[in-house]
C-alpha cells in the first residue's frame, strides 16, 4: 500500500538533512595579543541515507506477529472483578463489567472500552495496548472516571510465565508521591483471559490489588 503523505513528510526531512551546513566562527590574534577578524567556515553535513529511512519507517508503522495476536482478542467480553484494598485486604470486593475490543490505526493499536459498576457508582474506562515495533517491547494506557490520571506501562511478553508482564509508575492520590504498579495478562485459552494488578502500600509493601476474569461473549 502506498503512503504518499508519510513519503512526501520523509522525503522533506532527508532534503533538509542534506542542504544543512554547520557553520564555525574562529578568531586568531596577531603577535600583539589584538584578536583579528573571524574567520566563518561550513562544512555540509552528510546526506542522510533515504532508503534506510524508507525501509525504518516502513518496519515501524507495519502491523507485525505481535499485533496479529492482539487482533485476536477482538470482541465483545464479560468481565469478572475481584479488588484488594491492602496487604492485609482478607475481604475482598467483586463486580463485573463488560468490554468491546478491537483494532485501531491500521491495527496497530488495540482499544478496549470498559463499562460497569464500582463500589456502587457507574464505571467506564478505556484502554490501549501498542507493541513499539521499535522498542520491541508493550505499551498500555489507562483512562477511567474515577480518576484524572493517565496509567502508562510498559513490558514484553514472559516466555517462563506464558503471560505479558509491564510495570510502571502511577502518582499516589492520597500521598501526593509516585509509587510502582505492575500488571500481568494471561492467556489461560483463546476465550479467556487473566488479568492481575499489583499495587504498592503506603510501607513499600506490593500487594495484589486487582484479578479480572476475562470471557468472550459467543
Amino acid at each position: 500500500m502506498k503512503k504518499p503523505h508519510f513519503y512526501l513528510a520523509v522525503m522533506l526531512i532527508c532534503l533538509s538533512a542534506c542542504k544543512k551546513e554547520v557553520k564555525t566562527e574562529t578568531t586568531a590574534t596577531d603577535s600583539t595579543g589584538v584578536k583579528t577578524e573571524a574567520v566563518t567556515t561550513e562544512t555540509a553535513v552528510k546526506p542522510t541515507d533515504t532508503a534506510a529511512m524508507h525501509k525504518a519507517w516502513e518496519v515501524y508503522m507495519t502491523p507485525g506477529e505481535m499485533h496479529k495476536k492482539m487482533a485476536k482478542d477482538t470482541g465483545s467480553w464479560t468481565l469478572d472483578l475481584t479488588f484488594w484494598m491492602g496487604p492485609d485486604d482478607t475481604k475482598p470486593t467483586k463486580s463485573t463489567a463488560t468490554a468491546e475490543t478491537k483494532m485501531i490505526l491500521n491495527g496497530l493499536y488495540q482499544q478496549s472500552t470498559n463499562k460497569g459498576n464500582m463500589m456502587g457508582m457507574p464505571f467506564e474506562g478505556i484502554s490501549t495496548l501498542a507493541y513499539d515495533n521499535a522498542a520491541e517491547q508493550y505499551i498500555s494506557t489507562w483512562i477511567d472516571n474515577m480518576g484524572s490520571g493517565i496509567m502508562i506501562l510498559k513490558g514484553k511478553y514472559d516466555e517462563t510465565s506464558k503471560a505479558v508482564q509491564m510495570a510502571g509508575e502511577i502518582v499516589d492520590p492520597v500521598t501526593k508521591k509516585p509509587k510502582k504498579v505492575r500488571e500481568t495478562i494471561t492467556v489461560i485459552d483463546p476465550d479467556t483471559q487473566k488479568m492481575e494488578m499489583f499495587d504498592t502500600s503506603p510501607e513499600g509493601k506490593e500487594f495484589k490489588s486487582m484479578e479480572i476474569i476475562m470471557k468472550r461473549k459467543k
